[in-house]
């Protein structure tokens, strides 16, 4: 049977990766790094986002009671990331594979340019042939500037590439109708949100050497799969998991809601809402003509106040008269001729269509 070939991308979590002293599992590593060879082998480019450096490094040395959070957790991403990185490139290499290691921080986001060049970068390792192994980079994020967990940046990373599938391994196998402990519960294999309460369902608890939870995991789901991408939540201390939950026998999956079409640029725009420099709130004219069937732009008659010391080619958000966030866009001008131009007529769009997107 011939199989279609698929760019996929792997986030595996820190509690799959990590044994209870939080050292690496490293017969968990080499199993998965074998499903990552396997899926190769068939033709399959694909992506790993890891987590598990910081509870690595934390195996590894002994911290004074001294030094700050934020500098313990760059010491323990310092060290722990070669730890975790020794591993990997060993077990690729026994399959005569090579891995990359791609260390991203939030801003690398925030504009157009980073995000293509980190777009071509991973595009370029794939044409090699080599697997990247992405990660945030602990070492010089600090807590305004990091992602909420690396749910939120395997999300990014897939709309990015434009990835067929994502595949998010925790320790849990899935979203549930109710908490997981309670015996009513259910795992959910196909994602309806309108089944079930999210916040009642999903408990808020951080995973033991993670930063992210079942909650973030669901929610990230859901806006990727909105994104034309089709997402999977399993248990990566599964065997053979990521084959199972591309053939769909477990786990709990969101189908892509068939956004392939959305431009580049727009999909850019839709993930970079946290990277706003700006507000700008409309009036209900301005509202209706926004949520319309025709391509229209953000004019500045439609402007009733700016907030934010933006400048051309920022990214803003666009609030609605009831304090709604309708949309995000990207600023043709500055945020001091904006405050010239707005409730005027006849003046350039704020945000042209190409560059504007609804929620």
């Amino acid at each position: 049977m011939n199989v279609i070939s698929k760019k996929i991308l792997i986030k595996i979590g820190s509690n799959v990766l990590t044994l209870s002293s939080g050292a690496p599992n490293k017969d968990r590593i080499e199993h998965l790094v074998e499903q990552v060879a396997l899926l190769k082998k068939q033709g399959h480019q694909v992506i790993l986002v890891s987590s598990g450096a910081v509870a690595a490094g934390r195996s590894q040395v002994n911290l004074p009671s001294s030094l700050d959070a934020v500098s313990k957790r760059q010491v323990l991403a310092s060290v722990g990331q070669i730890a975790l990185m020794n591993l990997y490139n060993s077990f690729f290499t026994n399959h005569q594979l090579v891995c990359s290691q791609v260390l991203i921080t939030k801003e690398s986001f925030s504009t157009r340019e980073h995000y293509l060049n980190m777009t071509n970068c991973i595009e370029a390792l794939l044409k090699c042939n080599i697997t990247p192994i992405i990660n945030e980079n602990d070492v010089v994020s600090v807590t305004e500037l990091m992602f909420t967990d690396n749910d939120e940046l395997s999300g990014l990373v897939a709309s990015m590439v434009q990835a067929d599938e994502l595949l998010i391994l925790s320790n849990v196998d899935g979203i549930f109708t109710d908490h997981p402990t309670k015996p009513n519960a259910k795992l959910i294999r196909d994602f309806d949100n309108e089944e079930i309460n999210l916040e009642d369902a999903i408990s808020e608890e951080k995973s033991e050497f993670g930063r992210g939870g079942m909650l973030t995991k669901a929610n990230t789901a859901i806006k990727i799969a909105a994104l034309g991408v089709n997402v999977s939540i399993g248990n990566g201390t599964v065997p053979n998991i990521t084959a199972q939950l591309l053939n769909r026998e477990t786990g709990t999956f969101f189908k892509a809601r068939h956004d392939k079409n959305k431009s580049a640029v727009k999909k850019w725009i839709t993930n970079s809402g946290t990277f706003s420099k700006g507000k700008v709130y409309i009036n209900q004219g301005a509202h209706q003509a926004l949520l319309s069937n025709q391509a229209n732009s953000l004019l500045p008659v439609g402007i009733e106040k700016l907030e934010g010391d933006f400048k051309k080619g920022d990214i803003i958000t666009i609030i609605d008269c009831n304090g709604n966030e309708v949309g995000y866009g990207k600023a043709s001008y500055g945020a001091e001729k904006a405050n010239v131009f707005q409730k005027k007529h006849n003046q350039p769009a704020l945000v042209h269509y190409n560059y504007l997107t609804i929620k």
